[in-house]
């Protein structure tokens, strides 16, 4: 669950448990290691735990603290996280960089960023992406490729930057001889 320092809505709160409700049925689906599969639960708990804080708290804990606001949660999170004594630096990346993609992504980063974006409760929400719902588990390379597609494309059509990390990962993504990380 949440660790006491979180900060979050009762609608937050929601999401959180079913991005975690996600990672936790794909990992099962997947027979991943109970380790692992705690790893993938426990980054999902994380990723969003200090979403609703106060812009000065998300400052105070991000590493970069002149990234727009949208994005300092994760990094606040994960910082807060290892500062409680979370060692773990898979799960932290995939805490600090769930809303924009790492290149170093490990496989709880990747089934994270692709849950929080396929969140059914979202207002967004179409049959195609309870389609990539379902195939995760058979095809997490893929569902990652077209969720990085959307959310890159997304940025393109809003005229917001492009962060180093999320071009980086699409870079990561789209090599030369067409591989995708498993």
């Amino acid at each position: 669950g949440l660790p006491p320092w979180a900060t979050v809505t009762r609608k937050r709160l929601a999401h959180i448990e079913r991005v975690a409700g996600l990672v936790d049925g794909w990992a099962r689906a997947m027979r991943i290691p109970d380790e692992d599969r705690n790893r993938w639960v426990r980054a999902a708990w994380l990723h969003d735990a200090m979403r609703d804080a106060p812009i000065e708290e998300l400052a105070e804990w991000a590493e970069d603290p002149h990234s727009p606001r949208a994005i300092l949660h994760g990094p606040a999170a994960a910082a807060r996280a290892a500062a409680q004594g979370e060692p773990d630096e898979e799960l932290l990346n995939a805490v600090r960089y769930h809303s924009v993609g790492h290149p170093d992504f490990g496989p709880a980063g990747r089934a994270v960023y692709c849950a929080d974006y396929l969140d059914p409760g979202r207002k967004l929400h179409t049959p195609e992406m309870a389609v990539l719902i379902e195939r995760y588990p058979v095809d997490p390379g893929g569902v990652l490729f077209t969720v990085a597609k959307r959310r890159v494309a997304h940025l393109i059509e809003s005229g917001w930057p492009i962060l180093e990390p999320t071009y980086r990962f699409w870079n990561r993504l789209t090599l030369a001889d067409g591989s995708l990380p498993s």
